[in-house]
């Protein structure tokens, strides 16, 4: 069963499918620019297009949601808390600078 499901999805995805959908495309917008056809029926062969070619990423977010709603309605734990930082090293002062005042004008 799985392997005709993968069958099927290789020939409504393959080569030959998108290139079907190419020219049913162009076929639907060259119908629609000389007026044969209205832009409703056009939109929704486009839509259609891309509605097929989506199918199995629909299908896996659609799955992904229905599992979702199984999980439990317990909240997870908070994360714990962060270790105090390090206490910093005492800094020693420097005994004699030549240039720290050098950039403040004298008044």
């Amino acid at each position: 069963m799985v392997e005709a499901a993968t069958w099927v999805q290789g020939t409504l995805l393959g080569a030959l499918a998108t290139a079907i959908a190419v020219i049913a495309i162009a076929w639907i917008g060259f119908r629609m620019l000389s007026g044969r056809i209205d832009l409703q029926r056009g939109a929704a062969v486009i839509l259609g297009c891309f509605i097929v070619f989506g199918a199995p990423l629909i299908a896996a977010g659609l799955v992904k949601l229905g599992e979702a709603g199984k999980g439990s309605n317990v909240a997870p734990a908070p994360p714990p808390e962060p270790p105090p930082p390090p206490p910093r090293p005492t800094s020693t002062p420097t005994p004699y600078d030549p240039y720290a005042g050098a950039s403040v004008p004298v008044r």
